[in-house]
């Protein structure tokens, strides 16, 4: 089983005001940082409705709170109605969801693709990329890609896609944590953007079995592929769900380093992504049934 999720961070409509403004019930792990002054698309029931998360004016607020954090609770959205009844008439209920809006964009020719949900359209794009490859590619192993959903509230969905797949082994793909920016703690991430494709030795959600760790590492040195290795506090992913069914699956989560998850705009590059795409052909080709009964032999 080979794992991507396709769904990000959002929110829903809470509640709408009298004097059209709407409050938002955020879902998935944001930084309170990460919300006001940006960009929202709210999914109503006539199409899209642009918002912006408003912010008090510097000219009004009080110099001692001017470096403060505004908690989400002060949040609101602007969709540029005066009343409640030009909210409705806009299709907007509460329950709608609301996604972040932020283009695309290949940074300033870098090679650094800017954009926003790489966790996970990162690995979802691999998957694609993989499929795409192995039509050309002989392999031994029966494989089920799933993309799945509501990762970002609980690995749910990885959960129920496990129950159904009752796999041998699985790989999560993942965006990883990339620790090269300006600030960060050597001990939060040790992968770099543009060094490969990387393995998660340790998160918060689940420990990789160790057969499959030597797998990986030895594919990838067999192959010439960079590979980070990385252990990251506060992170899950959808193969500490896969992991627990039956009775025991052996996982590894694969990652792209990027940069800024969990906000509207984050950057991989397009390196990493290529390495990631190599890596796990490479990693389904070496699969035949006497590999997986080793790696599922827990007695050794």
């Amino acid at each position: 089983m080979i794992d991507a999720h396709m769904d990000e961070l959002g929110g829903v409509i809470r509640r709408i005001t009298a004097n059209g403004f709407l409050t938002m019930q955020m879902l998935g792990g944001w930084l309170d940082q990460a919300l006001v002054d940006q960009r929202w698309v709210i999914i109503g029931s006539k199409g899209p409705v642009r918002a912006v998360t408003g912010i008090r004016d510097i000219h009004v607020v009080p110099q001692e709170e001017r470096t403060r954090v505004y908690p989400r609770d002060n949040v609101f959205l602007d969709v540029g109605a005066k009343s409640e009844d030009e909210v409705r008439a806009l299709g907007i209920e509460p329950g709608d969801p609301v996604a972040p809006d932020a283009p695309f964009a290949i940074l300033n020719g870098t090679g650094q693709y800017l954009g926003k949900a790489w966790d996970d359209r990162v690995g979802c794009a691999v998957i694609v990329e993989t499929l795409r490859r192995l039509v050309n590619t002989p392999h031994k192993a029966q494989l089920f890609f799933v993309i799945t959903t509501q990762e970002e509230i609980g690995l749910r969905g990885a959960h129920t896609a496990a129950d159904y797949v009752k796999p041998d082994i699985g790989i999560a793909l993942e965006a990883g944590i990339s620790g090269d920016v300006f600030g960060a703690h050597p001990e939060e991430s040790q992968a770099r953007l543009g060094a490969g494709p990387g393995l998660f030795l340790f998160d918060s959600s689940a420990l990789p079995n160790r057969k499959f760790v030597q797998y990986v590492k030895a594919t990838a040195r067999a192959n010439q592929i960079p590979l980070q290795l990385d252990l990251v506090q506060g992170y899950g992913d959808d193969s500490a769900e896969i992991q627990k069914g039956g009775a025991g699956v052996p996982t590894a989560n694969l990652v792209v380093p990027t940069r800024y998850t969990h906000a509207h705009n984050g950057i991989i590059s397009r390196k990493d992504f290529d390495g990631m795409v190599d890596l796990l052909v490479a990693l389904i080709a070496g699969l035949d049934a006497a590999k997986v009964r080793e790696i599922r032999d827990f007695a050794q």
